[in-house]
């Protein structure tokens, strides 16, 4: 039996009803907006093989129960804020740290010490709160499937220290103790020799003194922050104090783009707590407008002191350059926002619930993408690259484009996002941050400034690259196996031996689709750049000659009737 409620508006707690369902096989909950803690009677249901919570707003720590699942086999818990530590743990704060962890007779009834489900290929515990350390016997998993915690990994991102200071791994209770151990004996304290009095004054008095000086260096450097204009920008050498520059932001740029308030946004993605991405430039979060869409807000990580007005400038020029992107198949930038108390520089875009790409093919949901349904997200991003590269004057390319640029939508739409922008901005500040003289106040129009780089090229290169992922499901490098593209050469031109391309995961493809979408990688990674064609013309070979009718997915195999069963 199968419960799929995923991708729903379902509100309030996982009833404990849940635990009746005996002969459950899949629970599928996720992209709903349910919170509380997860039931402990999801622990009755023993013949249950995956659970799929990711996206909700759970709260609490893991029931133990959840130990006596033995035949699971896909546990996705991600983008939640769940606490405590990961199942398996060896950290014993685990079980003793779970409500009701003892029975009426003190028997311990959470995990067991290195526990582990013996069945389990594949778990998701990112962008939650756990503590502590990844389980030895969970090693296994893919070191993303723990990012975005307060876990004690140095190789992998985790939460600032500010969000997980409230998360720490909790201590056994004292009076957990006291049930084995008899209270110790009362030992009296060591009383210190008691202070002079004049001592006891002079401490005092030194802290009011510095008290009060704390308090006027505040304010002093509150009001100068207030003094500053909000179109001027100061920007001090670090050879003199004496040489200073002026330059003045066009205000217009951005007349016509939404501005949201950090407050605002805050509480749209919950104290920013919901973290659905990381990289080194930025953060990511999910949030929910106040009676608006849902949308996903990237933060930039830099400190103040190292914001230069070159920056501000491109940040500006940027938000400007996404705003006049609107396409289908491209992620729409709703707004931005800009505050200097505390520095704030976010970019605000639509939300698109069903995730990345890049997770559907390589963390465990590719069963959920079908032939017909991976040729649409193949035309989807060809559409959406065309238009980027020839229906806007000046063109624009995508920073990075691979499949974890690809969010798709509920009903597995593409969308094109360029979430490392960021990089862009940086890059091209630092190529203009020698060229600043000090010779007085000087005004530097956006135009005269170094334009967004344009690699047409690079993303048609990268397309290709992307093409194969999607047929293969494999990623683009792995230690294992090497590069993609070496491994796919081989089969790309002998038309005996292209099948050996597609995805095992597929249980049937249309070998004229193949044919079609080979011949496109193999124009797209042609060595010379010349060789390549433009994406109008990859679009239009590919909307001609692949189809992506009903008529055609029923024919290809029979099993097609279930799956448009199930996604219909």
């Amino acid at each position: 039996m199968h419960r799929m409620l995923d991708g729903n508006q379902l509100q309030g707690t996982i009833p404990r009803e849940i635990g009746l369902l005996k002969s459950l096989i899949v629970l599928d909950l996720s992209n709903n907006k349910f919170s509380g803690p997860i039931p402990r009677e999801i622990g009755n249901l023993q013949d249950i093989e995956k659970i799929n919570l990711r996206s909700n707003g759970l709260t609490g720590r893991l029931p133990p129960e959840l130990s006596n699942l033995k035949n699971l086999k896909e546990l996705r818990l991600d983008r939640n804020k769940l606490k405590g530590t990961v199942p398996g743990s060896n950290s014993p704060g685990f079980a003793s740290s779970i409500h009701g962890m003892y029975t009426s007779r003190g028997k311990p009834s959470g995990f067991p010490r290195s526990s582990c489900f013996p069945k389990l290929k594949f778990a998701d515990f990112s962008y939650n709160f756990f503590v502590g350390k990844i389980p030895n016997c969970l090693n296994y998993l893919p070191r993303s499937s723990f990012q975005g915690n307060c876990l004690q990994v140095q190789e992998i991102s985790q939460r600032p220290a500010a969000q997980c200071g409230r998360a720490s791994t909790p201590k056994i209770h004292p009076e957990l103790n006291n049930r084995h151990h008899r209270p110790a004996e009362h030992v009296p304290k060591h009383k210190s020799a008691a202070k002079p009095a004049w001592l006891f004054a002079l401490e005092v008095v030194t802290g009011v003194m510095v008290a009060t000086l704390f308090v006027v260096a505040l304010l002093t450097t509150i009001k100068k922050c207030k003094s500053k204009s909000s179109i001027i920008i100061p920007w001090k050498k670090s050879g003199s104090e004496k040489d200073h520059l002026a330059i003045y932001v066009d205000t217009e740029m951005l007349k016509d783009v939404m501005r949201y308030s950090r407050e605002e946004l805050e509480v749209a993605c919950e104290d920013f707590s919901n973290i659905i991405g990381t990289s080194p430039d930025s953060v990511v979060y999910k949030g929910t407008m106040k009676g608006g869409p849902e949308i996903a807000v990237i933060a930039l990580c830099i400190k103040e002191e190292h914001w230069t007005a070159y920056l501000e400038l491109y940040y500006q020029k940027e938000v400007a350059e996404l705003a006049r992107i609107n396409h289908e198949h491209t992620g729409k930038l709703l707004g931005y926002c800009r505050e200097s108390s505390p520095f704030t520089r976010m970019l605000v875009f639509e939300y698109a619930s069903n995730g990345t790409l890049y997770e559907h093919l390589h963390y465990g949901e590719a069963c959920q993408l079908s032939w017909t349904r991976r040729m649409k997200i193949v035309i989807g991003i060809a559409k959406g690259l065309k238009y980027l590269h020839t229906e806007l004057n000046p063109p624009f390319t995508i920073s990075e484009l691979n499949s974890n640029a690809v969010y798709l939508t509920e009903d597995f739409s593409p969308k094109l996002v360029d979430f490392e922008s960021w990089k862009t901005i940086l890059s091209r500040s630092e190529k203009n941050s020698g060229a600043i003289s000090s010779e007085g106040a000087i005004c530097i129009l956006p135009n005269s400034l170094e334009g967004r780089y344009i690699d047409v090229q690079g993303n048609i290169y990268a397309f290709g690259v992307l093409l194969l992922e999607i047929i293969s499901g494999r990623p683009p490098y792995c230690k294992d196996k090497g590069s993609l593209v070496d491994w796919a050469k081989e089969y790309l031109e002998v038309p005996e031996a292209m099948s050996n391309l597609v995805d095992p995961e597929l249980k049937h493809f249309r070998y004229e689709d193949l044919k079609v979408v080979c011949g496109v990688i193999n124009t797209c990674i042609h060595p010379d750049s010349n060789c390549r064609a433009s994406m109008k013309d990859l679009c239009a070979v590919l909307e001609s000659d692949i189809d992506t009718s009903i008529s055609a997915e029923l024919k290809a195999s029979s099993l097609a009737w279930a799956e448009l069963a199930l996604s219909s």
